[in-house]
This record gives C-alpha cells, structure tokens and sequence, in this order.
C-alpha cells in the first residue's frame, strides 16, 4: 500500500508562493492518479486539483490560473505550486492516491 509523505507549507502574506510537496513509497506515482484537498476550520475537506498518471492536471475553479500541480516521476514525488494566495486559502492541505491520505499540511496565509 502507498505511503505519502508531505512537506512544505507554513504561513505566508496575500499575494505570496508556497509549494507542497507529496513524496510516495511503496507504488509509484507514475502510473497512479494524485490528488490534493484542503480543509478550512469549520469546513468539509474540498477537492483541489488532481493530475492523472498521463496528462494534464485538473483544478477546482478556485484555484485555476494560480496553484500547478506537477509530477516527479524519478523521485516519486508530486508538487503543487501556489502563486498569488489568497487568505481564503488558509487550510491544511492533503494529498491522496489509491484510497490513503497524507498527513497533512498547514497553510496559513495572512498579513
């Protein structure tokens, strides 16, 4: 069964960049769909964006134009790069391939 690891993450003013990282073991990520969620306090977890294993990513409408998700396939690793953040985006963030979950990471976006 997978394993992910995340990295990255932290607390960052509007307008700013975080990048997150998802590293698998146990399978590999080049030929299984990744996704990522979030979940704001209070709130229900929410998809985010996915990127299948060929292809292009896939992203909620919330997030099309500033977050990218991308792909190492040699370091069995995924990324989801986010640009110009908003303080809407303040949650902590998952990754999630074949029905397991990351352990999650905070992002907290704030002046």
């Amino acid at each position: 069964q997978v394993q992910l690891v995340q990295s990255g993450g932290g607390l960052v003013q509007p307008g700013g960049s975080l990048r997150l990282s998802c590293a698998a073991s146990g399978s590999s990520i080049s030929i299984n769909r990744m996704d990522w969620y979030r979940q704001a306090p209070g709130k229900q977890r929410e998809f985010v964006a996915y990127i299948p294993s060929g292809g292009s990513a896939y992203y909620a409408e919330s997030v099309t134009g500033r977050f990218t998700l991308s792909r190492d396939n040699a370091k069995n690793t995924v990324y989801l790069q986010m640009n110009n953040l908003k303080p809407e985006d303040t949650a902590v963030y998952y990754c999630y391939s074949q029905f397991q979950w990351g352990q999650g990471t905070q992002v907290t976006v704030s002046s």
